[in-house]
């Protein structure tokens, strides 16, 4: 479905630095789409950390392989639980979400989590966030009944994806990992850090039409929060600035992709404390109420300052 709007790739750039009231009119013109696209609904997705541990260790995260912290998995029974709290006060779509571990005993972990909640629970839509995993394990996970997989390309602009991610973690298996998430039938998620060292507004609007060209059916984007200040990983951009283009390049996907899910990324509450709910008012549309056990939740700080709550 099309806006309406025409909105050039060359515009791009500085409609992601708008301020002031041009920035109030972007956003009303994007929730204005999203009411005549999708209606004004808010949807609600139950996300389940189930496991901290990860074989990556990204320079920008907080639970990176490197990274000296106590780590968990949860049981299947520990999952069901979770998943029975938000199933009875209505959450019918969950999402559960891992550190990255590319052996076989998590690809036997991720499938008997599905088996179980497919199983218990009818009707309850599982949306994957669980890092790049070969053809064969996604199309398992798919098969089994996953039908939502999230895999976010974190930026498009290969030079920088370069400089946040150690020498074997490669762009190019991001995306063909991306590209057969899609191809499988999966609903395909992605999404970008915003305010990373050294990104522009040239770099996020790429993003942008990337997201645009691919087809992507759900987004999650948020600020750049540095995991610690000890990182490395220090931005020059200040939270009101991370705050502003994050809402900005919301306001334009939504624009530029009226019918697609959008979140209000929970890392908007650290910039912001009304962050996602300025999200949703620039066109954002899913939010995802934290469901982790409150004795795991501070192990799974992907970045500095998360809300547990």
């Amino acid at each position: 479905m099309e806006s309406g709007i025409f909105i050039s790739d060359a515009s791009l750039p500085a409609l992601i630095s708008l301020r002031g009231q041009e920035q109030e009119e972007l956003f009303k013109k994007a929730a204005a789409i999203r009411k005549a696209a999708i209606s004004d609904k808010i949807y609600y997705r139950g996300l389940i950390e189930f496991s901290n541990i990860c074989g990556n260790s990204c320079y920008y995260c907080g639970i990176r392989s490197k990274k000296n912290i106590p780590r968990y998995s949860m049981t299947l029974e520990e999952i069901m639980e979770a998943a029975e709290i938000a199933v009875d006060v209505g959450i019918n779509s969950l999402v559960l979400q891992s550190g990255e571990l590319l052996v076989e005993e998590s690809r036997e972990h991720i499938s008997s989590i599905i088996h179980m909640l497919v199983k218990k629970f009818k009707g309850v839509v599982l949306t994957l966030s669980v890092g790049e995993h070969s053809p064969e394990a996604l199309k398992e996970y798919f098969d089994l009944g996953a039908e939502r997989y999230l895999l976010r390309i974190e930026t498009t602009n290969q030079d920088l994806y370069r400089k946040i991610h150690p020498e074997d973690m490669t762009f190019e298996n991001r995306f063909k990992t991306l590209k057969a998430i899609r191809d499988i039938g999966y609903q395909t998620g992605t999404g970008v850090m915003i305010g990373l060292p050294g990104q522009t507004p040239e770099s996020l609007a790429k993003d942008l039409m990337f997201m645009r060209d691919f087809g992507v059916d759900m987004v999650g984007m948020g600020p750049y929060i540095p995991e610690d200040a000890s990182s490395g990983m220090e931005t020059d951009y200040s939270s009101e600035d991370r705050l502003n283009m994050t809402l900005n390049m919301t306001a334009l996907l939504r624009i530029l992709m009226p019918d697609i899910n959008i979140v209000a990324s929970t890392a908007l509450q650290v910039v912001d404390p009304y962050g996602r709910e300025k999200a949703l008012k620039a066109g954002a549309n899913v939010i995802m109420p934290l469901i982790t056990p409150a004795k795991y939740r501070c192990h799974y700080s992907l970045y500095e300052g998360k809300p547990y709550a």
